[in-house]
């Protein structure tokens, strides 16, 4: 385990370094929540009886989402490991002391804390500016947040999960691009990530849910606002129990597979 610690924080460490892009996605997070602001609540003035989510509950959504946008953006990928794979260059890899898995996994958990530590504290506190009610209220009792950050730690863990399984899955692929390009907007989707799931029609949300993109972004985000308490939290977080193992145990058995196969030649 102390080797994959290791490789974590080196990773971690290196994706620190990039602050200037830390700074061009802040200023881009901030206006982008504004923006959302605005439109939603231009709605809510036309229609507030309409609205599936408290105003606070919305705004902290949205502020969330904004702060921690690289945890769960799943159109980032590291397309150097698709072309290792491709290449013949997992070979080196492979020469490591290291489970494959286990190393990759590591990489892309440190690839997007390195991303979202720099910039999630300045958007939180543009956030907490905003005016009420459609600032972010960062006034939550111990027990919710607690509840918010073991739920984060699992949304991570799904995400990286389910990219761990992409990745697994280039060993049996010509060209990886296509299964990339379908899972950004499957969980912008799904997940909540181009509007809050309760705005969805009942059928999609329950499918939404239920999916594995449902247990990320849009279960810690909605605890933190308070749109799932009580013994729904419960429910959300079974889920996302279930889905970050049912990710980890086919992405490893698929890559697993995938790596009896390889074969590699050179000279």
């Amino acid at each position: 385990m102390k080797k994959y610690f290791s490789f974590f924080k080196m990773r971690l460490m290196a994706g620190l370094q990039y602050r200037a892009a830390a700074l061009a996605g802040l200023s881009t997070q901030f206006v982008w929540g504004g923006m959302e602001i605005l439109l939603y609540r231009a709605l809510w003035s036309a229609h507030p009886e309409r609205f599936p989510m408290g105003v606070e509950a919305l705004a902290a959504y949205i502020w969330l989402q904004q702060a921690f946008l690289t945890f769960f953006a799943l159109w980032q990928w590291e397309s150097e490991l698709a072309d290792a794979v491709r290449t013949g260059a997992v070979a080196y890899e492979l020469t490591r002391p290291m489970d494959l898995y286990g190393m990759w996994f590591a990489r892309a958990l440190a690839l997007r804390l390195s991303r979202g530590l720099l910039r999630s504290v300045p958007v939180l506190l543009l956030g907490a500016a905003v005016p009420a009610p459609w600032g972010l209220r960062l006034r939550v009792s111990p027990a919710v947040f607690g509840l918010f950050l073991v739920s984060s730690v699992l949304m991570l863990t799904v995400v990286c999960a389910f990219i761990m399984l992409v990745y697994a899955l280039t060993f049996f692929l010509e060209d990886s691009r296509g299964i990339m390009m379908l899972g950004a907007p499957l969980a912008d989707l799904l997940g909540g990530g181009i509007v809050p799931l309760p705005f969805l029609p009942a059928g999609l949300r329950r499918v939404a849910e239920l999916s594995p993109f449902g247990s990320m972004q849009n279960v810690p985000l909605r605890i933190f606002g308070g749109d799932i308490a009580g013994a729904e939290i419960a429910r959300a977080m079974g889920l996302q129990v279930f889905w970050a193992a049912a990710l980890i145990a086919a992405g490893y058995a698929v890559m697993r597979a995938g790596l009896r196969r390889v074969c590699v030649a050179g000279g």
